[in-house]
């Protein structure tokens, strides 16, 4: 028999890190947190997975360290499962709770449905993993099956039919998302890191074809629809090349001329009508009302444009410093890589003070660019391709080890997602108070402010490192103490940020996020910003 209350190395095939035993740590240290300010029966099924999690995440390690996994992953890193599984089950436990305080049932459903949907993606993921571990781990696949019985029972009589079917589709569509990503992209992620972005895109496109089949009864907001269309139409558009790319050469004229053709005919001829549909109005007429509608908005369009210049001016300057210099392997230094936190901090801060429905809809445009830009790097597509491809290579780093390049995306999304992730009617009648007020400010707070200072202070003063770990304890002390400043500055400018007395809740939750940037080996950018919403939320 073998025993396995704790993972042993013995069944890992390597003695237990210690930087992920801290990852762990942290993580439960935000579960637990969320489970005393919940404390309901759909909080004790998110302890459930997560303790499962972290002994289905030793099986996914040693997969990888085997290069026994189904599909090739990101090496660089460790599996992840644990805090990726977490991300959307507590999301949408405080989204639930946030709109039950102030009466919204609609959308307290809703967020039952993100995580009993967050909860089911977990659970296959675990499933997959233990499925091809050899040998099977016979006490983690009783933990799991004691875990995923109590959620799924719990389930079953808190959702309705209809809820059940919604779940269900989601999963469906994520195994079909894995099966075909995965395959056309190795490398780009870990099994964690597809969890999470495999399964948020997963949910909007059922979120997107949803709506789209009952249109009649939908009265949505344009600018929620705005944002499902793009993404979800922009992630087809990849697909469709990529799989179309098998069979041609993608770095040809001809082709070029096609990979634009067809992008103006689905765009015109698809997604356009797609969002026409949802909104009732010509899609092109109302985003061009919107972004001018008032003179803040013109004003701060002009501002961000001059930002957008200036990173294009660091992006050629640091090339042309690369040409000048002997070395052929010339990167950017950290500190030349953070450039680009501060002017996207200088870009959101005023979005959010002045106008954060335009800041919405300006993010959701700028991810498309950024998205359509890498299709043209990815597939060569002339004239920009081969020219993008030298551009961008010098700011690679080892988490782009696959053949997209993914670290501006990550940090657009980590910057925005606070935004887009709270739903707009449970933020009136004063339920951001408290240090709920600082939501929208959890990725300027966690990348832009958090990760930067971090990043730059560790590397250049840093001598007493975590164990295990690159990070060192004087850049964590650092980005702490810088977030609190932060803070502060928000109090000042922002008038409408009321803290209530918060302040030792906030304090510990920026401590906790810090910590799992010094643990992390994942994609900082997109996981910091998450845990930092969902603590504020709480």
């Amino acid at each position: 028999m073998t025993r396995e209350h704790a993972p042993p190395a013995s069944e890992t095939g390597a003695p237990l890190s210690g930087s992920v035993l801290a990852e762990a740590a942290v993580v439960f240290a935000v579960v637990l947190s969320i489970h005393a300010a919940v404390w309901d029966r759909y909080s004790w099924c998110a302890v459930a997975l997560a303790v499962q999690a972290f002994y289905v995440q030793y099986k996914w390690d040693r997969l990888l360290q085997q290069g026994s996994a189904v599909f090739q992953f990101r090496m660089s890193a460790n599996s992840g499962l644990l805090p990726a599984s977490m991300v959307m089950p507590l999301l949408g436990l405080v989204m639930k709770e946030r709109c039950q305080s102030v009466g919204n049932p609609y959308f307290e459903r809703f967020g039952i449905v993100v995580a009993a949907t967050g909860m089911a993606v977990a659970l296959f993921s675990s499933v997959l993993a233990l499925g091809i571990t050899r040998p099977v781990p016979t006490n983690t696949c009783v933990i799991s099956g004691l875990a995923g019985g109590v959620i799924i029972y719990i389930m079953k009589h808190s959702l309705s039919v209809g809820e059940v079917i919604e779940v269900l589709e989601v999963l469906l569509i994520f195994v079909y998302l894995n099966m075909i990503l995965l395959y056309l992209l190795p490398r780009c992620f870990t099994p964690g890191e597809a969890l999470l972005v495999l399964g948020g895109v997963s949910f909007m496109l059922n979120q997107l074809i949803k709506r789209s089949l009952t249109v009649v009864e939908s009265q949505g907001d344009p600018v929620d629809f705005f944002l499902l269309v793009v993404v979800v139409g922009m992630v087809l558009v990849g697909i469709f090349f990529s799989t179309l790319f098998v069979f041609m050469d993608s770095g040809t004229w001809a082709s070029s001329i096609f990979f634009h053709l067809m992008t103006c005919v689905l765009g015109l001829g698809v997604v356009l009508p797609w969002l026409h549909r949802l909104i009732r109005k010509n899609p092109l007429l109302w985003l061009l009302q919107f972004l001018f509608q008032t003179e803040t908005r013109i004003y701060l369009l002009v501002y961000w444009s001059l930002l957008a210049t200036l990173a294009c001016l660091v992006v050629l300057y640091q090339n042309a410093k690369r040409s000048s210099s002997e070395s052929k392997k010339h990167q950017a230094p950290t500190i030349a890589r953070k450039y680009f936190h501060f002017i996207v901090v200088a870009t959101y801060i005023p979005g959010i003070i002045f106008d954060r429905t335009l800041l919405y809809v300006a993010a959701t445009i700028c991810l498309a660019v950024f998205i359509f830009l890498e299709y043209v790097r990815y597939f060569r597509i002339k004239p920009l391709g081969h020219t993008l491809r030298s551009l961008l290579s010098l700011f690679l780093d080892e988490r782009d080890s696959g053949p997209l390049i993914l670290t501006h995306i990550y940090l657009l999304l980590g910057m925005s997602l606070p935004i887009w992730l709270v739903p707009r009617p449970c933020t009136q009648k004063g339920s951001l108070g408290g240090a709920r007020a600082l939501v929208p400010y959890a990725g300027v707070l966690a990348v832009g402010v958090g990760d930067t200072v971090a990043s730059i202070f560790g590397s250049t003063m840093g001598e007493i490192h975590w164990p295990g770990t690159k990070k060192t304890l004087e850049g964590t002390m650092t980005s702490i103490f810088a977030q609190i400043i932060s803070v502060a500055l928000i109090l000042i400018f922002d008038s409408g940020v009321d803290l209530n007395y918060s302040y030792a809740w906030i304090l510990g939750s920026i401590s906790i996020v810090s910590l799992l940037e010094a643990y992390t080996t994942q994609i900082d950018n997109l996981l910091l910003p998450l845990y930092l919403l969902i603590l504020l939320m709480a």
